[in-house]
């Protein structure tokens, strides 16, 4: 009898094959992977090492302020003494430069978004002549600073009779260009033409399509215009700057540079500085905790049908 001798299968089974693949690809990217992560490590750090800097700062007495090391805290905590000198100094100046800021800001975000949302919306889904045009115009807006506007701003709220008022800082709130360009590419992307025909079908008016509907598929876009809004007027320097000469109506940044400014001769308004500085950045680190779930929201939008 013969034996037959059956050679060893050349051909891998499909879980060694997936497996090596997965060695071959995981080694492949592991480089990739590491590079992305240290570069967004480091991105972090550039934002992060400030507010650190700011929130160790302000535990600080003017002393240990310049006696210690500026990245660690000092032996005597002084946070709660600090900020309790912002908030009573001058009868509480800091609180009315406080919820002017919040006036200039929220009031301002909330309607330059709504306007944004409104032009975007009428300029993507309505056919009229000239709207690429107007929508050109106004994109040539975002190339403009609001520095080069400034001045010729004041010279006409000045004749208006509207300057160094809450108006002559809330009126140019109300305009972004930047938001109407995204609103317009984001209308055009997410809110359907059929959608907007089926509403009018159903006896819906336009205005109220826009409220029910447009609005609605929009938040992803109204919510990064809202942010990038509240963000430049909260953080405007100059504008309020040219426009007010009332202390009373100087928003938060006006109000802490003009402590700043005091330094040489006062030194304990260093003390005053930083913890105002601390207590200004708590809006904007609450409005982006608060809304960045509706990013996430617009993100994975259609993803699932």
């Amino acid at each position: 009898m013969t034996a037959t001798v059956t050679p060893p299968s050349t051909t891998a089974s499909p879980a060694r094959t997936s497996a090596a693949g997965a060695r071959r690809s995981g080694s492949k990217g592991r480089p990739s992977t590491i590079i992305v992560t240290a570069v967004l490590v480091v991105v972090a750090l550039y934002f992060l090492i400030p507010v650190y800097w700011v929130v160790v700062a302000a535990t600080k007495s003017t002393e240990d302020l310049f006696s210690t090391n500026g990245f660690w805290f000092a032996p005597t905590v002084a946070l709660w003494d600090n900020l309790a000198q912002v908030l009573s100094y001058d009868n509480g100046i800091f609180i009315r430069w406080f919820l002017n800021s919040v006036l200039y800001a929220g009031i301002g975000a909330l309607l330059a978004t709504y306007f944004a949302a409104a032009g975007g919306y009428a300029l993507a889904k309505y056919e009229f002549r000239g709207r690429n045009l107007v929508f050109g115009t106004i994109l040539g807006g975002v190339l403009v600073p609001g520095t080069a506007t400034a001045l010729p701003l004041f010279l006409l709220f000045s004749q208006l009779g509207l300057a160094n008022t809450y108006w002559s800082v809330l009126l140019p709130s109300l305009v972004s260009p930047f938001g109407l360009f995204l609103c317009r590419i984001y209308s055009q992307a997410t809110v359907d033409t059929s959608l907007i025909e089926a509403a009018r079908l159903d006896g819906a008016g336009e205005l109220r399509i826009f409220h029910t509907i447009g609005l609605r598929v929009l938040t992803p876009a109204l919510v990064t215009v809202f942010l990038f809004q509240l963000v430049g007027i909260w953080n405007n320097y100059f504008l309020p700057l040219v426009m007010l000469s009332d202390s009373g109506l100087y928003p938060i940044t006006l109000g802490l540079n003009n402590w700043l400014s005091q330094v040489d001769r006062l030194p304990e308004f260093y003390e005053l500085t930083t913890g105002g500085v601390l207590l200004s950045i708590i809006p904007l680190s609450i409005a982006m905790v608060v809304l960045q779930r509706f990013w996430r929201g617009g993100l994975t939008e259609g993803s699932v049908k």
